[in-house]
Formats: C-alpha cells, structure tokens, sequence
C-alpha cells in the first residue's frame, strides 16, 4: 500500500527519513540502500555549493551562491548603527515548470524533466 507522505500544516517539512521511504516504498530499495541515496544526494548538493557551484536541478529550479557585499545595518532596539559583513547566501530560483504546477496551471504529473 503506497503512502501519501507530503507536508502538511501539522508537519510542514518533508525529512530525509520521509525521502528515503520513498524511495524504499516506491522503488524498491532496501532501506540502507534508500538511506544512502539520500544523503549521497544531499552531500553532493552541499559540497558543491560550498565549492560556489551552482545546482541546476531540472524542471525544478536552480540553487546558486551569491555574494553579497558588506553594509551598514542598525540594532534594532537600540538604533546603534553596526556594520555587516560580506558574505556568501545560497538563493532558489524555482523553474517555470515547478512555478506552473504551484500556481494550478498544469497538473503535477511528477514528470519534472
């Protein structure tokens, strides 16, 4: 019997844990096998962010490393100006494909190619 496992106002996250069931109800992995398919997917998403690389994930969306340059910020209880330094951010861009399917224009047919 498949599940339907997807977030809800009760659980608004999907956990790996939840990922690699997925992956064992759906495709027939063992568990171990499922596990480490997610956090291979996972540790790779990460070390190339790190690297600065992007990740395009197709029909999905693009994670991307942007720099973002030092400014003047302010306490904001007690007003006193305090700088903030350069850094780097991770950003999502979502697809038009993903975009499309959130705004009830095409079905979710779990085809994200």
């Amino acid at each position: 019997m498949e599940r339907d496992i997807q977030p809800t106002l009760e659980t608004p996250t999907l956990t790996k844990a939840e990922l690699a069931e997925l992956l064992f109800e759906r495709l027939g992995l063992n568990k171990r096998e499922s596990k480490d398919m997610v956090e291979s997917f996972f540790d790779f998403v990460h070390k190339s962010l790190v690297q600065g690389e992007d990740v395009k994930l197709s029909g999905f969306g693009n994670f991307q490393v942007r720099r973002k340059a030092p400014r003047p910020g302010r306490n904001p209880r007690t007003g006193e100006a305090i700088p903030i330094r350069a850094r780097n951010v991770v950003t999502f861009h979502a697809s038009h494909k993903l975009k499309a399917v959130v705004q009830g224009e095409r079905p979710a047919d779990g085809d994200f190619e």
